[in-house]
């Protein structure tokens, strides 16, 4: 029970029941209304970010003339849904999805185990010239990698790998980005927990692959989670690599509904679509461990 100086003798007398102390009175009106502002515009903030998708998902439902009607027509009047049907007979739609998680798996499987692996020895291993060449790779984020997509294409056709999946594979495997994020996550892990195991005779390997993968769950499964995204989503490097239709990923399949003087804007959505469900379902599964290590990973710098 909260109590209040007396009005003469200046001892406390007791307040009345369920009555809040006079600071928890001056501070309500403050979280009164700060709570419901701060929903109202994360909801509007989120409806803005939904708009493109909601568009998407409408345009796949309607006719090619419909999707760029003025002012927008957001419920068809028809609904096609025929489109999700015929997309599968127009183009070979199961095997850009099959060539996409290819890529995307393998990709993701190799960033995760080198990004990992090199930040340990960032993090934990200490020898001459450590800190410069972490800084030095961690550079190399910053060059664009237009300046040397010519070379690295020039490299791979010498080396016979064009058109095919390795080229992709061995372009992607390594990424500065992940082992920046697994490191900033190892150095939160004590030193004095690696050093008990150094002293317990376990060599470097086994103390990465027995104690710093299983503490580091929620860092690689943020890492997995962006490199399969983006993977999936890469227009660029399938589309300079694979020249084959059978190889072609999903988004450069859907270029095949592209014409030379026109388009079939409604089988490209409705194609965006079902290309977009994969995604979705890995994050809702994967966000809370997204979450967690991305907060986490800068705890220690």
């Amino acid at each position: 029970m909260a109590t209040v100086l007396g009005p003469r003798t200046g001892t406390t007398a007791p307040l009345p029941a369920g009555t809040p102390a006079p600071d928890a009175r001056r501070a309500r009106p403050v979280r009164s209304w700060a709570k419901p502002l701060s929903y109202a515009l994360l909801t509007a903030l989120s409806a803005l970010l939904l708009v493109p998708f909601l568009w998407m998902v409408s345009s796949s439902l309607k006719t090619n003339d419909q999707v760029f009607t003025v002012p927008i027509q957001w419920i068809p009047k028809d609904f096609r849904w025929e489109n999700f049907t015929e997309i599968w007979t127009r183009v070979p739609m199961l095997t850009y999805l099959r060539n996409t998680t290819f890529l995307a798996v393998v990709i993701t499987f190799l960033q995760v185990f080198t990004g990992s692996f090199a930040a340990y020895g960032f993090a934990k291993i200490r020898f001459p010239g450590r800190d410069g060449l972490f800084l030095a790779y961690l550079a190399t984020i910053a060059v664009p990698w237009q300046a040397y997509m010519i070379p690295q294409y020039i490299l791979m056709q010498r080396a016979g790998l064009v058109n095919t999946f390795t080229a992709l594979i061995l372009l992607q495997a390594f990424s500065a980005f992940g082992v920046f994020l697994m490191r900033q996550y190892y150095m939160s892990v004590p030193d004095e927990l690696v050093e008990a195991a150094r002293i317990d005779g376990l060599s470097e390997y086994a103390i990465y692959r027995r104690v710093m993968l299983p503490l580091s769950g929620p860092a690689l499964a943020s890492l997995a989670l962006l490199t399969f995204v983006n993977t999936w989503n890469d227009f660029m490097g399938p589309f300079i690599y694979l020249t084959s239709n059978h190889l072609w990923t999903v988004q450069i399949g859907l270029r095949q509904f592209i014409g030379q003087f026109d388009a079939e804007y409604a089988m490209i959505m409705t194609g965006s679509v079902i290309s977009v469900l994969p995604i979705l379902v890995v994050f809702l599964l994967g966000q809370r461990y997204f979450i967690q290590g991305i907060a986490t990973s800068g705890l220690k710098g």
